[in-house]
């Protein structure tokens, strides 16, 4: 009983996060969007998921002109495969 409220639990919390880093893409796309209170909380809750990434692909200089965020990307699916686990126990 009390395992299955952590996993739920844990779930929530790991799909807020990935709803967040869908909102804070989707705000990225509008140059207004960026200057509001908004974006900045989405960009603080985010960051600390997506920073790891960015200074693993710091060292790949092929990726760093690239026009695409990887780091973001590689962020969102490691949340996807966090819940499939999770959902796998």
């Amino acid at each position: 009983m009390i395992n299955l409220f952590i996993l739920n639990f844990v779930t929530s919390i790991v799909r807020c996060l990935e709803f967040l880093l869908f909102a804070r893409a989707i705000m990225s796309w509008f140059a207004q969007g960026r200057d509001s209170k908004i974006y900045e909380f989405l960009y603080t809750v985010t960051e600390p998921l997506v920073l790891p990434f960015r200074h693993l692909l710091d060292g790949v200089r092929s990726l760093r002109n690239v026009p695409i965020d990887i780091a973001f990307l590689l962020a969102f699916f490691t949340l996807e495969l966090v819940l499939m686990l999770l959902y796998s126990l």
